[in-house]
């Protein structure tokens, strides 16, 4: 372990003490010893006092050190505040006091930094800081620094503490919480989230149960209702064992970040939290889930085959969850036929993109040949500043004209999806922050008319 000592703020003042009052003696109008003489003998005494130091505070430390333990959980999630805790443990005989500035790496913010600790003797102290973070992947905890007063103060001793940790960040799954119990058949009021009529409630059989007021007579099981002596109805339930499958954009288009600066708030960002909800709750509904990314470099795309259960779920997590957006040119084409090749069995497929007038010949015969076999929802990802420009009043020849591109290419952009719904292709045109809760109200109401 490398202990490099450093001057301590003692030291320091002793420093310029010595050299005012040097100086004032330079200026006084007798000399009891030669100034020179008397500088020298101060700054050998210093240098005594300062190695003195440095070497006892060294024994000391190597007779005692102080051990540190940082508690972190299991993951963490993006933008999601996560406090750290730290013990530390003074296995000596002395009183430790000093600073301690813990190193997480880059995508981890720090507050609080640094943390001053005071551990007496065989003691133990809990420090407490808070990490944001701000990008996925994996992040590094490096040993943390300390800077430990000597024994004499006049040093300050610089070292490393501690042990190299790594822990993944995942996109934000906040959502999965808040929208938990939409696995429940009868629980899909939430806010934004609506509930549709299914069609026979179901198109699968469950179960038989006894007959209630508003049920649909034609579910009557007449056989059943002899039998009991009393009306027996077929309940039924959504179709089973669908597969969802989401091909998404990592194209250059996916960085954009337009009016929501933040952290974890670019588009990319904000559709793997509307991906993931989505998945959530197509798994609980008993459905396969799986997912295609295109856009990236050739031969760093993923791929993961629909599959059921929670692991499908944590498969996904964990696979994605360092996937970042390129600068790469998105090609429709050879996504969709890609996905084809892999996934031969009719599903739900989930294109979600950012998408623009200049991509309509490739995207629109993209789509075309994914409706050959699957039932294709389209998700196109619509920039909050734009419509900011839009609304903005006009005040000035430039703020009209501002308007005015806003305005034509937002019809354009109209015009273009337009001719995409009408080849067949259901559309979500939404904001990123809205994606979400879009997808989760499209899915439900595909399930409940027997679509999937």
């Amino acid at each position: 372990m490398i202990i490099t000592p450093l001057p301590s703020r003692v030291s320091i003042l002793l420093v310029w003490g010595t050299t005012a009052v040097l100086a004032a003696l330079a200026f006084a109008p007798f000399e009891i010893i030669p100034l020179r003489w008397l500088a020298l003998g101060l700054a050998a005494i210093a240098i005594l006092a300062l190695a003195f130091d440095a070497h006892w505070s060294r024994r000391r430390w190597h007779r005692g050190p102080l051990l540190l333990q940082r508690e972190l959980p299991q993951a963490f999630a993006v933008g999601m505040p996560v406090k750290i805790r730290i013990t530390l443990d003074n296995t000596g005989d002395t009183r430790l006091t000093g600073e301690l500035h813990d190193h997480a790496g880059p995508g981890l913010d720090q507050a609080g930094m640094p943390l001053r600790f005071a551990v007496g003797p065989r003691q133990r102290q809990m420090l407490e800081f808070t990490v944001l973070p701000a990008r996925r992947g994996m992040r590094a905890f490096e040993p943390a620094q300390i800077r430990l007063r000597s024994r004499l103060g006049l040093l300050d001793l610089d070292l490393r503490i501690g042990k190299t940790q790594t822990r993944r960040v995942f996109p934000n799954f906040a959502q999965q919480a808040r929208f938990a119990w939409l696995a429940g058949d009868s629980r899909l009021m939430a806010p934004g989230v609506k509930n549709t009529q299914r069609r026979g409630s179901g198109t699968d059989f469950d179960q038989l149960v006894e007959y209630r007021a508003g049920d649909p007579i034609r579910h009557i099981d007449w056989k059943a209702t002899h039998r009991h002596q009393r009306a027996i109805v077929r309940k039924f339930q959504d179709d089973r064992d669908q597969s969802v499958m989401f091909l998404l954009d990592c194209g250059r288009r996916m960085r954009a970040d337009d009016a929501q600066h933040g952290v974890g708030a670019t588009h990319f960002d904000q559709s793997l939290n509307a991906l993931m909800l989505l998945a959530f709750v197509a798994l609980s509904h008993g459905d396969a889930v799986g997912a295609m990314t295109f856009g990236t470099p050739p031969g760093v795309e993923k791929s993961y085959a629909p599959r059921k259960g929670r692991q499908a779920l944590n498969t996904l997590m964990a696979g994605l969850a360092e996937v970042e957006p390129s600068p790469t040119f998105s090609d429709y084409g050879l996504a969709a036929t890609a996905l084809l090749r892999r996934q031969r069995k009719r599903g739900l497929l989930v294109v979600i993109t950012n998408c623009r007038n200049e991509d309509a010949p490739e995207l629109g015969a993209a789509l075309r040949l994914l409706r050959t076999r699957h039932l294709v929802v389209l998700a196109n990802l619509r920039e909050q500043v734009v419509a900011a420009i839009e609304a903005q009043p006009i005040r000035t020849e430039d703020d009209a004209l501002e308007v005015a591109a806003a305005l034509q290419y937002n019809q354009a952009r109209d015009d273009f999806l337009r001719r995409l719904a009408q080849g067949g292709v259901l559309l979500i045109d939404c904001e990123p922050r809205q994606l979400g809760v879009e997808l989760v109200n499209r899915y439900t109401i595909l399930k409940g008319a027997g679509s999937i």
